[in-house]
């Protein structure tokens, strides 16, 4: 059959078939063969995805929105995906490290915008190549499960991260602009301002020649957030008792009772779960 498949708006169930597409001419193109230009065509007039299938040129193209993507073999695809996958495991092993050492400084009330800036920047740069290989496992389709499961346990947790570091470090410039800009600021950055971090302080809103190397301390939010069964209430009120994640690690029980929601079984839990996170935190900086 050398006519179209017209499929319903779900696209569960086909609503016509061998249908000859008639597209507005005037409607610009750049393809040369007469499937495909249709194609294009029909995209642009009707704003739907069409898919050209062309069996003698061993090509399948996807049209939507003014662009066409060629979609690739499955081995090609996988091969691809296999080699992101590999620097993802790369990237994410530096994050942890990285990770780990701001913790230690946390802990010990020596962090920089630095530190703060060599996290965020890695966060960033896993999150980018987890979403090239997200768009693989959805090309592979059921080939790409094990991609998927593989993807999923790798970036677990980045988002959250993400978001948690930016709320531990709001600098006067950002707090004006809440947590959603500054990630979305930093969603926008180019590879190559990504890779300074200079830039990526001040995305964050730490300016000035100098501004790498002023101290800073964090609000609490990523070190609680570790604590096992700590609901985000209750991390929100005791940042905002505290203050900082200095005297939230000074506070006693009787100190953590105080807060709305913190009883005595609570208290205990987050006083130990705080000295186990410091004391790992300092063995694996030292040790």
């Amino acid at each position: 059959m050398d006519g179209a498949i017209v499929l319903d708006s779900t696209h569960g169930r086909i609503v016509r078939a061998a249908v000859h597409l008639v597209p507005d001419s005037t409607l610009p193109t750049e393809e040369s063969g007469t499937r495909h230009r249709t194609a294009e065509r029909v995209a642009r007039q009707t704003r739907y995805p069409v898919i050209s299938v062309s069996q003698s040129m061993h090509i399948i193209a996807l049209y939507l929105d003014g662009i066409r993507y060629v979609l690739e073999d499955s081995a090609a695809i996988l091969s691809k995906a296999n080699q992101a996958l590999a620097t993802l495991e790369r990237y994410k092993l530096r994050l942890d490290e990285v990770s780990g050492t701001l913790s230690a400084l946390e802990i010990e009330d020596l962090v920089t915008v630095r530190d703060v800036a060599a996290v965020v920047q890695r966060l960033e740069m896993v999150r980018r190549i987890a979403d090239e290989i997200e768009g693989y496992v959805v090309e592979l389709g059921t080939d790409g499960r094990l991609l998927s499961l593989q993807l999923d346990e790798l970036v677990s947790g980045v988002d959250v991260d993400r978001e948690l570091i930016v709320r531990d470090y709001p600098s006067a410039g950002a707090r004006d602009r809440g947590v959603d800009a500054v990630l979305t600021a930093l969603d926008v950055l180019s590879a190559n301002d990504l890779l300074d971090l200079s830039t990526v302080a001040e995305v964050m809103g730490f300016t000035g020649p100098d501004s790498l190397d002023l101290p800073v301390s964090p609000k609490g939010y990523r070190l609680l957030a570790k604590v096992p069964r700590l609901p985000s209430l209750v991390i929100e009120r005791l940042v905002e008792h505290f203050g900082g994640l200095q005297k939230l690690l000074a506070a006693g029980i009787d100190d953590l009772q105080a807060v709305g929601g913190v009883g005595e079984s609570r208290a205990r839990s987050v006083r130990e779960g705080l000295s186990r996170l410091a004391e790992s935190s300092i063995l694996e900086r030292y040790v």
